[in-house]
């Protein structure tokens, strides 16, 4: 089950919050192995590491690391401060966290009897490589709508920061202009446990892009922790003042090739989550003309059985206006889904260009940009729908 092997430091490749990469030497040879600093202290060159290499012997192609463990010969200090939560329960490498929705947080009283998002939108996703293009749509350009004056409004730039212990106001600032939304990103255990993982969450935060990420169920190292994706994006609201919740798995996708065996059915179970406590599920496709498996061209049979199957409370699908026969077939193959959820048809012209200027590199399954660009418009698609439901004015051409 676990591949060990013991080595050395040979160099420090590059570091971003929560995480540093290295050279390791074992004795099978040099390898890239990660740590987590906040885990196992930090490692330095000369440093002896034990490590777990089965996700390199696996050849991962996102998880391709040989793991660090501990370092045995320079043990971190014991932790100090609250937090009574434990994540990544019962194995080796369990850790206490400070639970944002605990009896010692400083916002227990605000999460007591929090009950609704107040409208807030969720954009869900299945996949831990859509949050930044989601952001792309989210953010701008906008495509002109109907409307006396025929202004179209852009929201690019850095959010401005929210006030905890309420919900963010989108809308006119001083001198009447639009602020961008101050979005906050709720992380599912699918995929990676430890945000961490994650260096576009890094890269997207320091951009401004992102308010902040709240780990949920096992998963760990966000800004914010919190024991269900629940009490999760009531946080993002009264606590980190989001306008916008994304909600996806972390890096890394588990399938089986069944219908039901893949971690995305959790993006059905986001948009229950989301419904109930008042919300406004936005569901993004997972739409594909690069994958090589059959089941994943157009419309991935992960976003048909999530939305179609797992989800029983309505949402608004965004579907990408994608030209020619492939957009005809994205369509056809999101027909099904009107049953259940409202399809909204939303424009994608400008998106290209938007997703050419994300602050970190776009890449689903090794595929880019340019490999892959239907994926991509796709969940910048159900930003920019989410970004009109914060104004109103609807990105939509007309429900399918």
């Amino acid at each position: 089950m676990i591949r060990w092997r013991k080595g050395v430091v040979a160099r420090v490749r590059r570091e971003w919050p929560g995480a540093v990469e290295l050279d390791v030497t074992t004795e099978e040879g040099g390898a890239r192995a990660l740590a987590y600093p906040a885990l196992v202290g930090r490692p330095e060159p000369g440093d002896t590491v034990l490590l777990n290499t089965t996700a390199l012997a696996m050849g991962l192609g996102t998880g391709g690391y040989a793991m660090v463990v501990a370092l045995p010969d320079r043990l971190p200090q014991d932790p100090s401060g609250p937090g009574h939560l434990v994540k990544a329960r019962y194995t080796p490498l369990q850790a206490t966290v400070l639970g944002v929705d605990e009896q010692d947080s400083p916002f227990h009283e605000v999460l007591r009897d929090a009950d609704s998002l107040d409208g807030m939108p969720v954009i869900v996703a299945d996949l831990h490589s859509a949050l930044p293009a989601i952001l792309c749509g989210l953010y701008g350009p906008h495509p002109p709508l109907p409307s006396p004056s025929g202004d179209a409004r852009e929201a690019d730039g850095e959010p401005s920061p929210g006030e905890a212990g309420g919900g963010g106001a989108h809308g006119a600032g001083a001198g009447g202009t639009v602020r961008p939304p101050r979005v906050v990103y709720v992380m599912l255990d699918g995929g990676a446990l430890p945000a961490w993982f994650s260096m576009s969450c890094a890269r997207l935060r320091e951009a401004g892009w992102l308010a902040g990420t709240v780990t949920v169920g096992q998963a760990f190292g966000g800004d914010m922790e919190a024991v269900t994706l629940h009490t999760g994006l009531l946080a993002a609201r009264h606590v980190m003042g989001a306008d916008v919740a994304v909600v996806t798995q972390g890096p890394g996708n588990l399938g089986t090739g069944t219908r039901w065996g893949f971690s995305g059915v959790s993006a059905g179970e986001a948009v229950n989550a989301a419904a109930v406590l008042a919300g406004r599920p936005v569901a993004a496709l997972r739409v594909s003309e690069g994958d090589r498996r059959e089941r994943h061209i157009g419309v991935s049979h992960h976003s048909l059985t999530a939305y179609g199957r797992v989800a029983l409370a309505r949402a608004q699908v965004a579907v990408p206006e994608l030209p020619g026969g492939f957009g005809e077939r994205v369509a056809r193959q999101a027909e099904p889904l009107s049953a259940r959820h409202e399809l909204v048809r939303v424009p994608v012209d400008g998106l290209r260009e938007a997703l050419a200027g994300c602050p970190v590199r776009l890449s689903t399954m090794g595929r880019g940009l340019d490999e892959d660009l239907p994926y991509f418009l796709a969940s910048a698609a159900a930003g920019r729908h989410a970004a009109s439901l914060l104004t109103g004015e609807g990105t939509g051409s007309g429900a399918l």
